[in-house]
């Protein structure tokens, strides 16, 4: 699968996203789907997504720690573009996850509750697919910075794509504007990068995009993108 994709990685960097969605969906069928967490690229993805195509999985690790304003963006796709969303669920509960690791993990280990409540059940969701897609930038963070439009995702195991990875800021909310795209309520509000009600703040004037996530902390990524050597490979079938 990963040598199948090397002759069509340099090419794709010229197509646009309709064109990688269009590849993918026909490539690999059902078998692929949408992850999201519904920021404004991911939204950006799914309205373009939804004309490409008039049916396509989408997913999402919900860590039952979201926002409210997130839930209720996911109902508004439901109801917009006529999909179900597939919702992911750690292992442990909230009440079991503080039972096994007292309270408050996400602030003493941030890095083992997103493995927890989002890597883990991922890694799950991924061991059904042959391939993702997903909505990450490049300019996002140092370890979005080389991602391709289509490459070989080496923490996962499948091919990755990326169909806005060469997209701006400005282009993503050009986009919303243009087509009058529901994004989340919490972005007029100073949140540029939503993830947990417990990791998330709004940003200060002249801070970077990310610094409201894991704030005080050197964490700029909950693992889901970046390179990492997996102590519990999927198994075959999962």
């Amino acid at each position: 699968m990963k040598e199948n994709i090397s002759h069509l990685q340099i090419a794709a960097e010229t197509w646009t996203p309709q064109h990688v969605l269009d590849w993918a969906f026909e490539t690999f069928g059902d078998s692929i789907a949408i992850s999201s967490a519904f920021g404004a690229e991911g939204m950006v993805l799914i309205d373009i997504a939804s004309r490409v195509r008039n049916n396509f999985r989408l997913f999402t690790v919900d860590t039952e720690f979201l926002f409210p304003e997130t839930y209720n963006l996911m109902d508004q796709v439901e109801q917009r573009y006529g999909v179900a969303i597939e919702r992911v669920y750690p292992l442990l509960s909230p009440e079991e996850q503080e039972r096994a690791h007292g309270p408050a993990l996400w602030q003493r280990n941030p890095d083992h509750c997103c493995n927890i409540r989002k890597v883990e059940p991922l890694r799950r969701k991924l061991g059904e697919l042959s391939a993702w897609i997903t909505s990450i930038r490049r300019d996002q963070t140092v370890a979005r910075s080389s991602a391709g439009k289509i490459e070989w995702d080496e923490n996962f195991g499948l091919i990755k794509i990326n169909p806005i990875a060469d997209w701006s800021s400005k282009q993503v909310w050009q986009y919303i504007r243009e087509h009058d795209t529901p994004y989340n309520a919490l972005h007029d509000r100073d949140y540029p990068s939503i993830g947990c009600t417990h990791c998330t703040r709004a940003v200060r004037p002249g801070e970077d995009p990310r610094a409201g996530r894991w704030a005080g902390s050197s964490k700029t990524e909950c693992g889901l993108h970046i390179i990492q050597p997996s102590t519990n490979p999927p198994e075959a079938g999962a």
